[in-house]
């Protein structure tokens, strides 16, 4: 099979000819020969109308996948021409598909990729020198894990909310300590998977749109008596710019995430009681209020999101 062309001058043509959605999960990926030449990790890179945050991972990651001889495959909607410039501009691949959500976009990614190691991160993070050394290194230090992650850090510019301390920044994190390990998780912002991994599980799930997303895939893959190895060294950074970085903007997305949250639960038969779900907004309430900490008030956002799809089943 001979490498996929790199993009065309054409890229308005290419974004306007979306790619149908694949059905979810119910079929493993083909398996692909290893060829001479291959790269040594495939970057993919799902992304939604967010072209100035993809700039900035863009930037952090091309240089070394470059030296590390990796490739980097955006996957955007179809008729986004902001972020397909964006791209093109840094020389990354594109794969332009119909409007879908993050798994649907991870799916088209592996099948563009060529490498058996895919490695995925999103649209918002930065990835300082080092990283993807880290995660090469670690995959050939443990070739009996397929599954690998690293830290998470958050930086919120512009300073973000007023925070007592007592609790974590209000986007995703990650943080398993200093040295490598086995690990129950990791976050689909910075993670990478074996090709054999996908096959042997199958696809992403992709009717599961935000929240749970990579979850689901992972709890299938430890199912299988799959492990997933932390790596210590291989972190990024999580990013908001100022200003996605108010309170406003942080609560706003908290109480979305917290509807999907729920959502995931109940189809793990997991979600708690609505009582339980308002004593924790409760606690949100008092925790704004006496520690003078507007992280709380995203919190609160997130838990109201909740009791919102307890209470109304989906229902708007």
């Amino acid at each position: 099979m001979a490498p996929l062309p790199p993009v065309q001058p054409s890229l308005s043509d290419r974004l306007r000819a979306p790619v149908r959605p694949r059905r979810p999960c119910a079929r493993a990926l083909t398996p692909r020969p290893t060829m001479p030449g291959r790269p040594t990790a495939s970057i993919v890179i799902p992304t939604r109308a967010r072209p100035d945050y993809l700039a900035v991972t863009l930037a952090s990651v091309l240089p070394q996948a470059a030296l590390a001889g990796a490739e980097v495959v955006v996957v955007a909607d179809a008729g986004d021409l902001a972020t397909g410039a964006v791209a093109q501009r840094h020389g990354a691949r594109i794969v332009a598909l119909a409007m879908a959500g993050a798994n649907a976009k991870r799916n088209a990614g592996v099948a563009a990729a060529r490498s058996e190691l895919l490695v995925f991160v999103d649209d918002d993070v930065d990835a300082p020198l080092g990283w993807l050394d880290s995660i090469l290194s670690g995959a050939r230090s443990v070739p009996d894990r397929d599954v690998f992650g690293g830290p998470i850090r958050a930086r919120l510019e512009g300073g973000g909310p007023r925070a007592c301390g007592r609790e974590q920044a209000p986007i995703t994190t990650l943080d398993m300590g200093a040295k490598d390990r086995d690990v129950p998780f990791v976050w689909g912002a910075n993670m990478a998977i074996r090709r054999r991994a996908l096959r042997r599980v199958g696809d992403f799930d992709e009717t599961i749109l935000v929240r749970g997303d990579e979850e689901e895939w992972l709890r299938r893959y430890r199912q299988g008596g799959g492990r997933i190895r932390y790596l210590a060294s291989a972190g990024l950074v999580h990013r908001r710019s100022a200003p996605d970085s108010t309170v406003r903007k942080l609560a706003r997305a908290a109480y979305r995430h917290g509807r999907a949250a729920r959502r995931y639960d109940a189809r793990k038969d997991s979600a708690p009681a609505i009582w339980g779900e308002l004593r924790t907004l409760a606690g949100c309430a008092w925790h704004t209020v006496h520690r003078r900490c507007a992280v709380g008030i995203v919190m609160g956002a997130h838990t109201a999101g909740r009791v919102h799809e307890a209470l109304t089943g989906g229902r708007q």
